[in-house]
C-alpha cells in the first residue's frame, strides 16, 4: 500500500497510539464520506438502504456542553424491533484510568476511534435497555432510571460536581440508519455504514470496521486501499457524529433555532 492513500500518523501520535493499544479491547477504523462522494460511495460499495436498521439517538448534556467540555458523552438510543441502550463514555480515556474494577466489569470496554486525521481512546460503560423503558423515561425526562449503579458510578466519578443525571437536557432525537455489510471483493471483512439525518437536513455517513488492536495497522492499511479503490475521498475534511449532534442541538436550545 503506498503512503500517498491517506496522511500517515505523525511519530508524536504513534508515541500516543502506541500505549493505548495495548490496554484497549478493540480499534475502530473510521471516515466519513463528504456530501459530494455520498450517492457515488453507496453505488460503488452496492449499499442498499432497504437493508438498514433504523435508530434513534439522544444526547445528554447541558445548554452550554458542560458534559463535552469535560470529555464526557451520555448517550441513548433506540434499535428498530430490538432492545436500545445507554452509555456513558469518558472521551478521552487515558489508560492510567483503567482501574481493576472497570477492566473486570463486562459492561464495559475501552475502543480507539481511528480516523484519517488522528484517533480518540474512548472508555465507555454500556448497558442495554428495553425499548419501552427508554420511550416513556425518556418522554417523562426520568434520565437516572435509565442508568446502572455502575454507569452511574462512572458517571459521578467523571462529571462535573453537582451536574446529576436527571438535570441534564436531551439532545435530539437523530434518526440514523445503520446497514452492516461485507464485500464480495474484501472477504472476511465487516463494514458498518451509518447515515446521520440532522433535523436541519444535513447529513453525514460514515463508514467503519471494527478490528483488534494486535491488527489494527494491517487492517488499517486494507481498509485503506479498499476505499480509495471504491472512490472514497480519504482526504476529505472528517465530521463526527456526536460532536456534530451536540453542536447543532446546544444552538437550537441557546435560541440558534435550526440553521438552514
Amino acid at each position: 500500500m503506498h503512503s500517498d492513500v491517506m496522511p500517515a500518523y505523525s511519530a508524536e501520535q504513534l508515541a500516543e497510539l502506541l500505549p493505548m493499544l495495548e490496554s484497549a479491547d478493540s480499534v475502530e477504523l473510521k471516515v466519513s464520506v463528504p456530501e459530494v462522494r455520498r450517492r457515488s460511495a453507496v453505488a460503488s460499495l452496492r449499499l442498499d438502504p432497504m437493508d438498514a436498521q433504523l435508530r434513534q439517538v439522544v444526547f445528554l448534556d447541558t445548554p452550554d456542553l458542560a458534559l463535552n467540555r469535560a470529555g464526557v458523552v451520555v448517550r441513548a438510543r433506540r434499535i428498530q424491533r430490538k432492545p436500545g441502550d445507554t452509555v456513558v463514555k469518558l472521551r478521552p480515556f487515558r489508560p492510567e484510568l483503567l482501574t481493576p474494577s472497570l477492566r473486570r466489569s463486562r459492561s464495559f470496554g475501552v475502543e480507539i476511534d481511528a480516523m484519517p486525521n488522528g484517533f480518540v481512546c474512548s472508555g465507555s460503560m454500556k448497558a442495554e435497555v428495553d425499548d419501552a423503558t427508554l420511550k416513556t423515561e425518556l418522554a417523562d425526562h426520568r434520565l437516572q432510571g435509565l442508568f446502572t449503579k455502575p454507569q452511574r458510578a462512572y458517571y459521578a466519578a467523571h462529571a462535573p460536581k453537582d451536574l446529576h443525571l436527571d438535570d441534564l437536557e436531551i439532545l435530539g432525537p437523530i434518526n440514523a440508519l445503520k446497514l452492516k455489510f461485507s464485500p464480495s471483493d474484501f472477504p472476511g471483512r465487516r463494514f458498518v455504514a451509518e447515515l446521520w439525518d440532522y433535523p436541519d437536513g444535513s447529513r453525514i455517513l460514515e463508514l467503519s470496521t471494527k478490528c483488534a488492536p494486535a491488527e489494527a495497522f494491517q487492517i488499517a492499511t486494507q481498509t485503506k486501499a479498499y476505499l480509495a479503490s471504491k472512490g472514497v475521498d480519504l482526504f476529505a475534511e472528517q465530521q463526527t457524529k456526536t460532536r456534530t449532534a451536540l453542536e447543532f442541538f446546544a444552538n437550537e436550545l441557546a435560541g440558534g433555532g435550526v440553521e438552514q
